[in-house]
């Protein structure tokens, strides 16, 4: 396979791996546990359905503390791959503030999720460290 988006996504998970808030984030117990029995595909239609309601929109309710740090995997994903909130999209992933995301924008948001999910399941990640209460 030649496909690049893979190789490049990948990169950009190492990138933001390396950030150590980011690095915090691992799948453990139920959320791990959900994104393995429930698969890729409805792990993918889950991240589609959340970053709808809460991060494709303009102006998103409560921009920056509208994701939660447990509860679901995506919602960890999120964190670990700075797709949380607006100001995390501009800065980690150039996409700007203020409109709402285009439908190339949102796939890619949710491509960087599932991926990240993908990589936790397989094992590439490692599950040491407590989830943070901070945000950066």
């Amino acid at each position: 396979m030649s496909d690049p988006l893979p190789r490049s996504l990948d990169q950009r998970l190492d990138a933001l791996a390396r950030h150590p808030f980011r690095a915090k984030f691992h799948l453990r117990g139920r959320e791990r546990a959900t994104a393995e029995l429930s698969g890729p595909s409805t792990m993918r239609w889950h991240a589609y359905d959340l970053i709808a309601k809460r991060l494709a929109p303009a102006e998103p309710y409560k921009d920056g503390k509208q994701t939660p740090y447990r509860g679901h995997p995506v919602f960890v994903a999120q964190h670990a791959t700075a797709t949380c909130c607006r100001s995390c999209l501009q800065r980690w992933h150039q996409i700007p503030k203020g409109r709402e995301l285009s439908r190339s924008e949102r796939a890619y948001v949710v491509g960087v999720i599932c991926r990240w999910i993908e990589r936790e399941v397989a094992g590439e990640g490692s599950s040491g460290a407590a989830i943070p209460d901070g945000h950066s």
